[in-house]
């Protein structure tokens, strides 16, 4: 679907016309291309005094090829260096007068960020703190990261990732593995967020280029819209996946399938025998499934007053209870290995509600809901669960708003625009590498920041 404004603002007619208006100015978005350097310029690294993750995150960046600067040499007043990415070790923060550190690194370096640049500051989870005010210090954090993803603009996206103070092997992986993904153009539509990366069995991969090499993926919702671009991006990145979509849309998913050489599965998840049939398909072609991506949903929209309980019971089966069975038999039968995934699809409905979706936004909490009640329960078993919550995504589905509501849609996030399909597929693709193990628990946003919801 095309943005028609956005095509129009990037014109020399319609350049003037933001300027003078005020308008929205929706920012070219950098998004991946295979064999695009990690950070397209160099990288200023920062620390509070006694930050713990300083060294090893230089250490990453600098072993994948990306050029570090160091503030206390950095002079943007004579130097006029632009950098990619600013990050910044915030660990060392235990009181609020020690919160004076973060204006000192990013305010002489506010205006240095490239176009799609990067801000990333490293903290200690509140919860893991040693005394009230360390634990105050580090919450702070959060309004830091997502105001700079307001204010910075130009397609600079800001992130807040929290790593455990106990770091194992998997710990370190996973945020490199973290960092990878954030830095890159992967990451295009995902800002203000928080990560949480704790302790967990993680395995980096040969290739970064093909972080899920030898992985089979299931991919529900496969034929169309999110769900395609989720079987390309995976296909790309190494996996063999599982596409599988309900029977009448069986020529699109065989489509799909053909073009990323993949398998297509026809089946309607909220059979009686689906989850059966579905573990019985994975075990006699694969002998396991390692990623579980639940992207299979609709949308049945009326107000509440008006909704007919086919409307209600229907939304809720497919996008929340047929999520639950597939995961009960799969698991069962222990077809998901140790190191294997499930990510869910929420959506910013299900954190912000929505008139006229109280089953969608039901279900799609209760999605929230599923991934904070199994990622403890499933640590023993080292199987990692996160969620992906889209906001405005170009598809066919948003093509049918009315228009009003369709540009608001588009303009009321830092980005100005919707994002893309693909935009969800990469947060996916970077929550089920083997890399990224543990990263477990997580609720991502992939909605340009917006405006509503937390």
């Amino acid at each position: 679907m095309t943005d028609r404004y956005a095509s129009f603002v990037r014109s020399g007619a319609g350049r003037t016309l933001v300027k003078r208006l005020g308008l929205p100015d929706p920012p070219r978005l950098r998004r991946h291309t295979p064999g695009d350097p990690l950070a397209p310029g160099p990288v200023l690294l920062g620390a509070a005094t006694g930050g713990r993750l300083a060294e090893p995150v230089g250490r990453f960046l600098a072993a994948a090829g990306v050029e570090l600067r160091d503030p206390g040499a950095a002079d943007p007043a004579t130097d006029g260096q632009r950098y990619a990415a600013l990050v910044f070790d915030a660990t060392g923060i235990t009181d609020s007068t020690d919160l004076r550190q973060l204006y000192d690194f990013f305010h002489p370096h506010a205006r240095s960020v490239l176009p799609s640049g990067r801000v990333v500051v490293l903290g200690t989870p509140p919860t893991e703190c040693g005394s009230p005010r360390e634990a105050t210090a580090q919450r702070a954090l959060e309004g830091l990261t997502r105001s700079i993803g307001k204010e910075f603009g130009r397609g600079v996206t800001a992130q807040l990732v929290y790593v455990t103070k106990a770091p194992d092997a998997g710990s370190w992986t996973s945020l490199e593995a973290t960092l990878r993904f954030l830095l890159s153009g992967r990451s295009a539509y995902v800002s203000g967020q928080v990560v949480r990366v704790g302790a967990g069995t993680a395995e980096p991969p040969a290739d970064w280029d093909r972080p899920l090499d030898g992985q089979v993926v299931l991919v529900t919702g496969a034929a169309r819209g999110i769900g395609a671009a989720l079987a390309r991006v995976l296909a790309r990145d190494g996996a063999r996946v599982v596409a599988l979509d309900v029977p009448a849309a069986g020529d699109e998913l065989a489509t799909v399938a053909n073009e990323i050489g993949g398998t297509a599965v026809q089946l309607d998840l909220t059979a009686t025998d689906a989850p059966a049939r579905l573990a019985e398909h994975l075990a006699g072609r694969h002998g396991r499934v390692d990623v579980v991506v639940h992207n299979a949903g609709i949308t049945r929209d009326k107000t509440l007053g008006r909704m007919d309980a086919d409307r209600w019971d229907s939304v809720v089966d497919v996008n929340l209870s047929s999520q639950e069975r597939i995961n009960d038999v799969l698991l069962e039968r222990e077809l998901i290995p140790a190191g294997g995934r499930i990510v869910s699809v929420s959506s910013i409905a299900g954190i912000a509600g929505n008139r006229g979706q109280t089953n969608y936004a039901t279900s799609k909490a209760g999605v929230v809901g599923l991934v904070e009640s199994l990622a403890p329960a499933l640590r023993e078993r080292q199987i990692s669960v996160n969620a992906v919550a889209p906001g405005f995504i170009e598809t066919r589905l948003t093509a049918r708003i009315p228009l009003v509501l369709r540009e608001a849609g588009r303009r009321m996030n830092s980005m100005s625009q919707g994002g893309l399909p693909v935009d969800v597929a990469e947060t996916i693709g970077w929550l089920a590498w083997p890399a990224s193990g543990a990263v477990s628990g997580n609720v991502v946003r992939v909605c340009g920041q917006s405006l509503l919801g937390a």
